[in-house]
């Protein structure tokens, strides 16, 4: 008796693993059905993103040649509005005027005049930090690539995205509060909050050479009508019928 039950034993074995495969696959199947809707469905909003807000662009002021000075908007933006920030670095620019000028000046005289953003002294600790090494290493010169941009004093990702995508024309994708919570309304991703894994997701879903002004539009779309402050506007929606926090 137990010889026999030794040969039928390898059968459940195999059977066992023909239907965990199965099940295997048919989960790969789904997964793989629901990242060409995504996909699908990213196209969609992109090209009717395109058609509400054609001139969509970075709301922080700088010149293209002085791309450190979007390394030090972004950095105030923090917790602040870029209105208020194009504002304050008007008078901070009077007083230090480039790359050398703002790695030179004390900490503190940093900190009065960018007060107004809040968070006074980390972010004049940083933008000090980070103009002395543009200095010493780079020439005055802002890095193109990820790795030394997030090597910089106070630079995460979104803000060398920010800069890689505007600055350099290179893919990027910036995930600010506007983009991950209009993404998640919109049912490009499900219910992620974490920044990074954002960005992740949207990679899979978003053409490279669409994602900084796909990012920037949200930002746009996200003042305009699908607002965090009051109820978003879905009756003026340019997504209403595929925005997946509507249709639900």
């Amino acid at each position: 008796m137990k010889k026999a039950q030794n040969k039928k034993a390898p059968v459940r074995k195999t059977t066992e693993k023909k239907a965990g495969a199965t099940r295997g696959n048919s989960r790969a199947a789904e997964t793989d059905k629901m990242l060409t809707q995504k996909k699908e469905l990213a196209l969609q909003i992109i090209e009717r993103l395109k058609q509400a807000y054609p001139d969509s662009g970075c709301s922080l002021t700088y010149e293209k040649d002085q791309a450190w000075k979007l390394l030090v908007s972004v950095r105030l933006a923090a917790q602040c509005t870029d209105a208020r920030v194009n504002v304050v670095v008007e008078e901070l620019y009077r007083h230090f005027p480039d790359v050398d000028a703002l790695a030179k000046a004390p900490v503190e005289e940093i900190e009065k005049l960018v007060h107004p953003c809040g968070l006074g002294n980390s972010k004049a600790r940083d933008i000090s930090a980070c103009m002395k090494v543009l200095r010493e290493k780079y020439g005055g010169r802002v890095p193109d690539t990820m790795e030394e941009l997030l090597a910089l004093p106070g630079v995460g990702r979104k803000s060398a995205n920010l800069i890689l995508g505007d600055v350099y024309g290179k893919p990027a994708i910036v995930t600010d509060t506007h983009c991950i919570r209009l993404v998640n309304r919109m049912g490009l991703v499900d219910g992620v909050q974490e920044p990074g894994k954002v960005e992740k997701e949207l990679w899979k879903l978003i053409p490279p050479e669409e994602g900084n002004d796909f990012c920037h539009r949200l930002v746009d779309h996200g003042r305009a009508v699908c607002s965090a402050r009051t109820k978003p506007n879905c009756g003026k929606c340019c997504l209403q019928d595929i925005c997946a926090k509507k249709l639900g």
